[in-house]
């Protein structure tokens, strides 16, 4: 379980720290209630915001969703544990920026839907669209469910002490707290209210970092030379933790370069162009060229943001490592590796920043629940709830009644995000990863099936609904059963080749997954525009 120590410094929460907190929650409160005085009148103006949303306010919404408080907790962990490789999964990324600028975008701007699994009706028919969505809102559940997990780690603390925060029942309590005010300031406005909350959050999650990067330098009292030898030798077996590129082909390894380049290109496609999450804030936008320049913004903008965190990670090891060249003298680290800048800005910050830093967790885990049930909500309106009433009606639903269902959506998300975020307390105490791995794990059980039938829906001609539906499957499936769990739950096949398989990183798995799917999706042969057209059953 999580272990905060508490030093001797000053530690918990005080009456300016909360009145910090409680201002950012009133900022929220005054911003959602400037959103809620202009209700969305129809159902494009509450998921695509009329498409009206600056190209930059987009960006930042895609990196302040992206970041997550996976990233303020996570980040700061793989540098103080590891090194600066987690950094060259930009490589992949910016290649999947480019790769959904140029084919993905364009393609989703023509089919002028809310939801980008519009585009696979028109090539694989009603069925085949509905498929996606109910894997995207499977994925998105999971995905989310494990941010929104970390996000709660810092505010069971805040809530409910050292003592108890870490425990699963206030570790609960702290999600349904998030949840609760995630749901109703997504209410208020619609994507519009989601994106410029992004901006918000964003701006205190940075500013956050970069506080505590200031303060931790400023107890520095050896030179800075001193500080980087440390740094160059301080890795596990004396390497450098200021290594950026592990050119290394081990399969097991995180963040090698070859994993970076092919499995998070692919684990870029699948969150910025199969995930309606992030995907619908590029179609807020007036066009497809800003759509574009939002996504490459966005990726690009991500890359100096990691940077902090990372150099963070780095910063807080010596402070915690090598005591002796800063001005700490009661600096204790945690048991637990993850919560070194929440051990931080709880027993070293003073007051008032630290209420800050708090603050900028909070964005973080708020974000992330914002944006998902928002997605998830106009994925079920535009995929399957809207076609079968429209259908059984035979005529179009009216917009307000779409909107009031969409709210209703937003609400169910909220709570099914809330629970699996529960699961996800048990999940992560039972296997070894750093937060980041195990997010990022999680993420890619539903993109192994989604990637392969974008793929297929753009670069091919090959396809149908039955075979859409295999590869969803076959993709899931996949993923599904390479997971550590699975290889414990089953002695029969344990054995060190298989063991060696059930150990490699899950990009690589990822990378089969695809290919997998892709190929059985392939097998389909393709429809004619007449057989695509003519009605099929829900």
């Amino acid at each position: 379980m999580l272990t905060i120590a508490q030093s001797s410094g000053s530690g918990g929460f005080g009456i300016i720290d909360l009145a910090v907190v409680s201002g950012y929650f009133l900022l929220l409160a005054i911003t959602g209630a400037l959103f809620a005085r202009h209700a969305s009148k129809n159902s494009r103006d509450y998921f695509l915001g009329s498409r009206s949303m600056p190209s930059w306010a987009v960006a930042i919404s895609i990196v302040a969703t992206s970041l997550s408080a996976v990233t303020f907790i996570g980040a700061p962990e793989q540098a103080y544990k590891g090194d600066l490789t987690y950094l060259a999964t930009n490589i992949g990324m910016v290649i999947a920026a480019i790769i959904i600028a140029l084919v993905f975008i364009p393609a989703f701007y023509r089919s002028g839907s809310a939801s980008i699994y519009e585009l696979l009706e028109e090539r694989f028919g009603p069925v085949a669209r509905k498929s996606a969505s109910i894997t995207f809102l499977i994925g998105r559940v999971l995905a989310s469910g494990a941010r929104v997990y970390a996000g709660a780690i810092p505010a069971a603390i805040v809530l409910f002490g050292f003592e108890r925060g870490n425990q699963p029942i206030y570790l609960m309590g702290a999600i349904a707290v998030l949840a609760f005010v995630g749901i109703i300031y997504t209410l208020a406005g619609g994507i519009r209210s989601v994106i410029w909350s992004d901006v918000i959050q964003f701006t205190i999650l940075i500013g956050a970092a970069l506080c505590a990067i200031v303060l931790i330098v400023v107890s520095f009292n050896a030179p800075l030379g001193e500080v980087l030898t440390a740094l160059r030798t301080g890795g596990e077996g004396g390497t450098s933790k200021l290594t950026l590129l592990d050119l290394s082909f081990d399969w097991q390894a995180p963040f090698s370069l070859p994993a970076c380049i092919i499995g998070f290109t692919l684990l870029g496609i699948g969150s910025y162009g199969t995930d309606q999450d992030l995907a619908q804030r590029m179609l807020t936008c007036k066009d497809a060229k800003q759509g574009a320049r939002s996504v490459i913004v966005g990726i690009l903008l991500g890359i100096p943001s990691v940077s902090i965190f990372l150099t963070l990670g780095l910063l807080l090891w010596v402070l915690y490592q090598r005591p002796e060249l800063t001005s700490v003298t009661d600096g204790v680290p945690p048991e637990e590796s993850m919560t070194i800048f929440l051990h931080y800005i709880l027993t070293q910050i003073p007051p008032g920043v630290r209420g800050l830093m708090m603050a900028g967790l909070f964005a973080a885990g708020l974000s992330s629940l914002n944006s998902a049930i928002n997605a998830m909500s106009a994925a079920f309106i535009s995929d399957l709830y809207e076609p079968i009433m429209t259908r059984r009606r035979g005529k179009p639903l009216p917009e307000q009644h779409l909107v009031r269902v969409g709210q209703i959506g937003v609400i169910a998300g909220g709570i099914v995000l809330g629970l699996f975020a529960c699961v996800c307390i048990f999940w992560k105490n039972s296997n070894n990863d750093t937060l980041i791995v195990f997010a990022l794990s999680v993420m890619s059980f539903a993109y192994a099936g989604l990637i392969g039938v974008f793929f297929c829906a753009l670069l091919t001609k090959r396809g149908s609904s039955a075979s859409v539906i295999a590869a969803l499957i076959v993709g899931f499936v996949w993923m599904l059963m390479t997971q550590r769990f699975v290889y414990d739950a089953i002695p029969r096949i344990h054995g060190p080749r298989i063991e060696y398989f059930y150990g490699i990183n899950f990009t690589w798995k990822l990378t089969i997954g695809v290919l997998l799917s892709t190929s059985v999706c392939a097998l389909g042969r393709p429809q004619s525009k007449a057989s695509i057209a003519a009605p099929e059953a829900a």
